[in-house]
């Protein structure tokens, strides 16, 4: 196929038959919004291996009737027949076992499960594929209980852990060493859902397939590359989670990092996994641990009839947590020296956008005054678009420059087309063997490092906590942010730029 990259397309280690996909956590909030949808998608479209079983394992005691209940409340079939259809012959494929997470004999009942499944398989060889929807602090145990007692001898076993991976270096380096006594490296696969988003996916294609692109990704034309994460809503009782982590370690450290990355690494060698990997951890180590004085915290406060975080019954009372951060990373080599690059993340804004935002120089001064400057928007969601805001004369007897865009909106460019969901391409390329699109452990190390200073200035591990600054609930963050983002050199356009359209009358 035209414009193919073979490397990325196949892989010598693709599970095609006698698979059994183990989700761990089956009865929890990952695994009924994410994890199960993700996997009958691919089952529905026929991506998972041949006769694949699917096998949930939690706490929660039910039978098979109540298990299979709470699986057709985690698909959306809008009463299509087929999608019923194929919603029953997923339930068909599914079974469940309860039991702990701690103890080896419950493991051992999961174990003689998986086996009575695999006595049917036509040839000896067994793959089994273990996903972690669970929280960290039982990664171990189960990590430990998959080893010694569900590792299949005749064929491939895996497992995909989900985030968060630790709070801070040492705790993450304890995490991964834990799990590396029991998995090696080529086992795991580490998620970060961003990692999947169809636009982050097309970063690699559009720096590397476009010359045009490629000639002017650097520190002699950037000015300055805004990475930003919004949400509209609150934690909405979620709380106490949130409150452990916060907006930088929910968000910055791990999404909006690995956009970094992509965003800012060499050109690999080729797109195969290590490839790719080896340039991203190359580009994070340039980056020395974030500053205080190029960091702005925030938290939301009531407004518009919405409740402010402290507002919240799960928030501990007088929590200082953040839920907005923006902070200025910098890369010390020669493509990028003196470029800020801007984090930006917050919940409670007055929209739900996560964008790249890459501002160029201005055009050396004398024929034009005040001219706009030329912006590349990577609009990863939603409605997925690329599009370059540039400069153009007006239509008509008037010699002026006008900002106006050339536009990729995928919804309006490619008819019909499908775009995945992150989990569905992420757990696919598991199948796959194909390691590219998730997190090495080298790279883990380093991210955190970038972090840990100015998580544990807020933890208050190095002194007195900084107070975030509030904002109102819907928003767009502190009233500080503006000239915080302004003191990095982003000239934000004139207010006769509007998008998509351009009424010529009012200029």
């Amino acid at each position: 196929m035209s414009g193919s990259i073979p490397s990325m397309e196949t892989s010598h280690d693709a599970l095609r038959d006698n698979t059994i996909i183990v989700v761990l956590g089956a009865s929890g909030d990952l695994a009924k919004k994410k994890t199960f949808p993700a996997l009958f998608g691919l089952y529905r479209q026929g991506f998972l291996p041949r006769d694949v079983k699917i096998v949930g394992y939690a706490r929660t005691k039910m039978d098979k009737a109540e298990y299979h209940k709470r699986l057709s409340s985690y698909f959306k079939t809008n009463d299509d027949p087929e999608i019923i259809k194929a919603a029953e012959d997923f339930k068909a494929v599914s079974t469940y076992i309860s039991g702990s997470y701690e103890e080896p004999e419950a493991f051992q009942v999961l174990n003689s499960h998986l086996e009575e499944i695999e006595a049917g398989y036509a040839s000896k060889e067994a793959n089994r594929v273990f996903y972690f929807a669970l929280p960290p602090s039982v990664f171990v145990p189960v990590a430990k209980n998959l080893k010694e007692q569900c590792y299949v001898a005749n064929g491939v076993n895996r497992v995909i852990v989900e985030k968060p991976f630790g709070k801070d270096l040492d705790s993450a380096r304890e995490l991964l060493s834990s799990l590396k006594e029991y998995w090696t490296e080529d086992e795991t696969f580490r998620i970060d859902h961003y990692l999947g988003k169809e636009m982050v996916k097309n970063l690699l294609v559009l720096r590397f397939a476009n010359i045009a692109l490629g000639a002017a990704w650097d520190k002699n034309f950037i000015s300055n590359v805004q990475i930003t994460f919004k949400e509209p809503f609150g934690t909405e009782g979620r709380g106490g989670y949130f409150d452990e982590f916060g907006m930088i370690r929910d968000v910055l450290q791990n999404h909006l990092l690995q956009v970094l990355s992509i965003l800012t690494m060499e050109r690999p060698v080729s797109f195969s996994a290590e490839d790719i990997r080896d340039e991203k951890v190359k580009v994070l180590r340039s980056i020395p641990p974030i500053a205080k004085e190029d960091t702005l915290l925030g938290q939301y406060v009531a407004a518009n009839g919405k409740p402010g975080y402290l507002d919240d019954d799960t928030v501990p009372p007088n929590s200082i947590c953040p839920t907005f951060a923006a902070t200025t990373l910098w890369i010390h080599n020669p493509r990028w020296e003196g470029v800020p690059f801007i984090l930006k993340a917050g919940k409670a804004l007055n929209e739900a956008k996560v964008e790249v935002r890459i501002q160029f120089k201005d055009v050396t001064q004398g024929i034009f005054k005040d001219i706009a400057r030329n912006e590349l928007v990577i609009r990863i969601q939603p409605s997925e678009a690329v599009y370059l805001k540039m400069n153009a004369k007006t239509p008509g007897l008037y010699t002026r420059a006008m900002p106006t865009e050339m536009d990729l909106t995928y919804k309006r460019r490619f008819a019909e087309a499908k775009i995945p969901e992150a989990y569905e391409a992420l757990i696919l390329d598991a199948l796959k063997g194909d390691h590219s699109n998730f997190v090495r452990h080298d790279e883990l190390d380093v991210a955190w490092k970038i972090f840990t200073p100015i998580l544990h200035w807020i933890d208050g591990k190095n002194g007195a906590r900084p107070r975030p600054a509030p904002y109102p609930y819907g928003s767009r963050g502190p009233k500080e942010l503006e000239g915080f983002i302004n003191k990095y050199g982003f000239k934000r356009a004139s207010d006769s730029y509007v998008w998509p359209v351009t009424n010529l009358a009012s200029l």
